[in-house]
């Protein structure tokens, strides 16, 4: 990949929205980033736009063994789930993690583990 002095195309979001209660919704949210994050490619594709800020699909492509197709399945899946943002820059798409998502799905998975732990110190009582 390339290096870029431009500035970047995407923005992170400033959008964090709080951790929901309602456990049935946090159950939906986490299995929806879970199951984008269940392939290595697109934990990959992750990691690339968490460096690099901003980067095209033809940059991603460059980074990995994939072909551009698949690269593009990988991205739809990502921005699906809200993991990734994509906005046409020109005649590309440019692409960024949108890292507010990771931290809501590191919190969800904490809220698991808490009830967790409720549970065990409830049945210890």
């Amino acid at each position: 990949m390339t290096d870029r002095t431009e500035p970047d195309c995407c923005p992170p979001s400033l959008d964090l929205l709080p951790v929901p209660t309602d456990p049935a919704q946090i159950d939906d949210e986490v299995a929806l980033v879970a199951k984008a994050l269940a392939h290595p490619a697109r934990v990959q594709i992750l990691r690339i736009l968490l460096a690099r800020s901003t980067c095209t699909c033809g940059e991603i492509v460059e980074a990995l063994p994939l072909a551009q197709a698949t690269v593009s399945q990988h991205l739809k899946v990502l921005k699906d789930a809200g993991l990734i943002r994509g906005e046409v820059d020109g005649a590309r798409v440019c692409y960024c993690a949108d890292p507010h998502v990771l931290h809501r799905f590191n919190n969800m998975l904490d809220a698991l583990d808490q009830a967790r732990v409720r549970s065990e110190m409830e049945a210890a009582r």
